[in-house]
């Protein structure tokens, strides 16, 4: 019989944490294989339901787990609409600047190309990260995010819930973002007006 229980305790690093039982309180070893392929990792707070079993050495653990569907959609939906508004507003002005002649056409080709490379990284990342395999450099995100591709990167991390919780990580990401911004800053004051 399945139980509801609550996200008490996760380490993402390692893909594993606990869940305490709405029903007595038992604490059950949760894995982050027992969730759906494609399913965005926990963070504590996330209200699920398992099937509770035991594992090869009779301690408790949740099995076949998924989110209270009314849990996850509100907290996914708002950041997603979020990073595609900054995508938007950010490839508009790249365009303006473009069409008058302050930055070269190649700026907003090669963000655009970066943009989508490294959404495709952040997803293979996550699949990686959820089968245990082989990850992506976090060296290889930022890079990727600072040669014009934080738009995609920053809509992958929503999408996928992934490297938003890790600090380092995120410190690291809007330090590209503002690199990246006073790069092109820079190439638009130089360029000499064309009127």
């Amino acid at each position: 019989m399945r139980q509801e229980g609550v996200v008490t305790r996760w380490e993402d690093a390692r893909g594993f944490g606990f869940v305490t039982s709405a029903a007595g309180g038992s604490q059950f070893f949760l894995h982050i294989r027992e969730l759906p392929q494609g399913a965005p990792r926990p963070v504590v707070g996330d209200v699920v339901t398992f099937q509770p079993g035991r594992d090869g050495q009779n301690r408790p653990r949740a099995l076949h787990v998924q989110y209270r569907a009314s849990e996850r959609r509100t907290s996914i939906g708002g950041g997603v609409w979020a990073a595609a508004i900054v995508g938007v507003v950010f490839y508009a002005v790249l365009g303006v600047l473009t069409v008058l002649r302050l930055l070269p056409g190649a700026a907003i080709t090669l963000s655009g190309l970066a943009s989508v490379a490294v959404f495709l990284l952040y997803r293979a990342d996550k699949s990686a990260a959820t089968r245990g395999a082989w990850r992506i450099s976090e060296s290889t995100l930022h890079l990727v995010s600072l040669l014009g591709g934080w738009p995609g990167a920053l809509l992958a991390q929503q999408v996928y819930r992934h490297k938003t919780r890790k600090q380092s990580f995120q410190v690291v990401f809007w330090v590209t973002v503002v690199v990246n911004g006073a790069i092109l800053a820079w190439l638009a004051i130089t360029q000499p007006i064309p009127f």
